[in-house]
């Protein structure tokens, strides 16, 4: 990989930012919940081509890499694999899907941006312009993980040339392992999630389940507080627990089974404000373990964009800044929670909107995106005067990506693929 050289100053004019593409290593599916890598890199691509590179999938078929296309300048790469393909196999497959892909498409100047550092066993042989890595979870922590990840993950915070953390307590975690570590919190789509301000109509799913209505939408998993949830719907019977999003690693007898918890399943983000309309006080449940150590809901701004009352475990990066400033009530036992959910549903704040609204205002993911950003342009003009860079290769792509499979990698990526990448 190519050394690491230290960021200048933050870029001032827009008509300086060098041109590149950026091809993202991911542990998440682009059409799994939407949330932090979607909304960063769709913002990336309107002005870069970006190359979502995900986990492989092992089926019958003979290797092949499958190309599909989301929204402009987005495509998303899934590695085929054979059943029971060693690491090594794996490695050497993806490797070789990637590097035929490049050439392909003349991917030449391009920034590799790293989710999951298990990537780094087929991607360690790539000279990007820049190694970026967007650490947004202890992946290390969760069900699960391989056993590799500490070992990659050290590796990864030694060739990153910039590291972006997704809370305050990862970047505290981080910013002693690499040089240049910036903490950027999750943020909001205001506008999206300020919807359920104003939206009357309940979904045709929820239309029955009487009020009060405490939602959560999320992934379920680990990080819920199953206990939590069993006692709040015991002693309150009257109150209905709305849960939306998929189940993921945990059995469904795990999962607490009450008249009054409804589990609608996964819904696309898009209707996320009109489910969000209709509860009356929006719940963080989380439990606290190793998997929850360095969590930073992104879900926290968008239940008070929508205008919703919040009730939350005492996650770090939850309490400091939002418990501290009073837009989010902080609760750990069953007994605070059924306080803070009947302060919520029969002590309204008339002021709370107001402070909820002064807060949003500081932050956008426009915003995050564009300060990112400007960290990559700065650090890519840098290494431009060194390496041998040429724009054009990159830029001058006719044609669009087609859904497509065959029989080996090569003429997947022939037959998928008609002309070039727009």
């Amino acid at each position: 990989m190519v050394k690491s050289v230290e960021p200048t100053l933050l870029l001032q004019k827009r008509e300086l930012t060098p041109q590149y593409d950026l091809v993202c290593l991911s542990h998440l599916r682009w059409d799994f919940v939407y949330q932090r890598p979607q909304h960063l890199l769709s913002r990336c691509a309107r002005e870069h081509r970006v190359f979502f590179i995900e986990e492989p999938v092992f089926d019958e078929a003979p290797p092949y890499l499958h190309i599909s296309k989301r929204e402009k300048r987005v495509w998303v790469l899934v590695p085929h694999l054979p059943p029971g393909s060693s690491e090594d196999e794996a490695s050497m497959l993806q490797a070789r899907m990637i590097d035929e892909f490049f050439s392909r498409h003349s991917i030449n100047n391009y920034v590799l941006w790293y989710y999951t550092p298990m990537a780094l066993a087929f991607t360690n042989h790539l000279e990007p312009l820049a190694i970026i890595y967007d650490c947004m979870d202890e992946l290390s922590a969760f069900q699960q993980a391989p056993t590799a990840m500490i070992q990659h993950e050290a590796e990864l915070l030694i060739y990153a040339d910039l590291v972006f953390t997704g809370g305050q307590s990862l970047y505290e975690a981080k910013r002693h392992r690499n040089r240049h570590v910036h903490a950027f919190p999750s943020s909001v789509d205001r506008t999206h999630f300020a919807r359920a301000r104003e939206i009357q109509e309940d979904p045709s799913d929820i239309a029955h389940i009487p009020h009060p209505r405490l939602g959560f939408y999320g992934v379920i998993d680990e990080r819920m507080n199953f206990d939590l949830l069993a006692e709040i719907a015991d002693a309150r019977p009257d109150w209905h627990l709305v849960l939306i999003g998929p189940v993921v690693k945990i059995e469904q007898h795990a999962l607490p089974q009450r008249e009054n918890i409804h589990y609608l399943g996964e819904r696309k983000y898009k209707d996320l404000p009109t489910y969000l309309a209709s509860w009356d006080v929006a719940l963080m449940p989380f439990a606290h373990n190793q998997a929850t150590r360095f969590i930073s809901p992104t879900k926290t701004l968008e239940y008070l964009a929508g205008g919703k009352p919040v009730i939350s475990t005492s996650i770090r990066d939850v309490v400091s800044p939002y418990g501290q400033q009073g837009l989010v009530s902080i609760a750990d036992t069953a007994d605070e929670f059924i306080e803070a959910i009947e302060n919520a549903l029969y002590q309204s704040d008339p002021l709370f909107l107001e402070r909820v609204d002064t807060f949003l205002s500081q932050t956008s993911w426009d915003a995050t995106w564009g300060s990112m950003q400007s960290l990559i342009d700065s650090l890519v003009i840098a290494r431009r005067d060194w390496l041998p860079y040429s724009v054009t290769s990159s830029l001058v792509q006719p044609a669009l990506v087609v859904e497509g499979a065959e029989t080996s990698t090569a003429a997947a990526i022939n037959s998928a693929v008609s002309g070039g990448l727009e």
